[in-house]
């Protein structure tokens, strides 16, 4: 209840259940692990996470942000898509098991979209797996067989690659990952000890099996450039990426190829290339507005003026019918460093 001595009010939180449906479901290309969140009569929201991650490591810091899981739970059903083997408990694929392309693990996508019956969906990806699902938001995007990433973070990739093949998840593989997912200010150093984040993910890291993130990276590896193809998509665009992320420059070149009418490109300080575990408080008044541009909304606001959501604290570009979907516009956010 409201303490009528205060200048706020409580806020009735949707939360998580403790636990979502598992389901594995039989496509074309393997099975897939996918878990539900949240009432399957409302419109779906897919997930689908970066390498050698699941939906719990990649969306369980932007889920344990009360009003963003507010926002998301009450507007939508959340479906999880884990990569082939990253799910929990999964079996090792054998080495003789061929290397999905990442146009099969996109069709995969929509092989699962057709076992629920979902048609129009909203999709959030991290890094590898925002590749995979504006691929299969773009089907017919013409492509160019390239490598769309800059040739440090491709030879990072080359060499996680035949690290994973002959060694399996050794200590240099999970220290270029964690490279990959987190800034320098989590990662800690000689003084500073390793966030909690950063050391749950080395624990997860450990119990994943090597066999299954080299099959992912090597579809990665193997994935065409699509950017000049960009423009083609039909849907609305939000791009978050950390200022520190090693992905930083592919970010803005592939938000320079989209319909800047329909996209906006959000920068955060101090942040890696995972903001939904590092920085997820920085996406919420993003995505609020975001989702207005569709009529999407969070039922109950806080009148805090200490309240991120305070029209205060609202840059007022963010309060144009532009930012209300109409036409995004690129912004930027910045997260003092001494947020984690």
């Amino acid at each position: 209840m409201a303490d009528s001595s205060s200048d706020s009010v409580s806020i009735d939180m949707e939360t998580p259940p403790p636990s979502g449906k598992d389901n594995l479901i039989k496509t074309s290309h393997g099975s897939l692990s996918v878990t539900i969140y949240g009432d399957q009569d409302k419109p779906a929201l897919v997930t689908y996470p970066d390498l050698a991650l699941n939906y719990m490591s990649c969306f369980q810091g932007l889920f344990f942000c009360p009003e963003a899981c507010s926002l998301l739970l009450h507007n939508f059903c959340i479906y999880h898509i884990n990569p082939p083997g990253h799910e929990f408990g999964a079996a090792a694929i054998s080495d003789d098991e061929p290397v999905l392309s990442v146009d099969d693990l996109a069709d995969q996508i929509a092989e699962v979209l057709n076992h629920f019956g979902l048609g129009a969906v909203m999709c959030m990806g991290v890094t590898a797996g925002a590749y995979i699902l504006t691929l299969f938001a773009a089907p017919c995007t013409w492509v160019n067989p390239s490598f769309s990433s800059v040739q440090s973070t491709l030879l990072d990739r080359m060499v996680m690659s035949n690290l994973l093949y002959y060694y399996g998840m050794c200590g240099v593989v999970k220290e270029l990952l964690l490279k990959r997912y987190f800034s320098k200010e989590v990662r800690g150093n000689a003084q500073v000890p390793e966030s909690d984040i950063v050391q749950a993910c080395r624990r997860l890291l450990d119990e994943r099996q090597s066999s299954n993130v080299w099959h992912f990276l090597e579809a990665i590896n193997g994935r065409p450039d699509i950017s000049e193809g960009l423009r083609k998509l039909q849907c609305r665009s939000l791009i978050f990426v950390g200022e520190s992320s090693p992905f930083h420059s592919e970010a803005v070149h592939m938000t320079s190829k989209i319909d800047r009418r329909y996209s906006a490109l959000v920068e955060v300080q101090a942040c890696g290339s995972m903001v939904t575990e590092e920085q997820p408080h920085a996406m919420l008044i993003p995505m609020e507005y975001f989702l207005m541009g569709y009529g999407l909304y969070r039922p109950t606001l806080s009148v805090s003026p200490r309240s991120p959501l305070s029209p205060c604290c609202i840059s007022p570009e963010l309060l144009s019918p532009e930012s209300m979907g109409l036409k995004l516009k690129p912004i930027k956010t910045r997260i003092s460093a001494g947020i984690i």
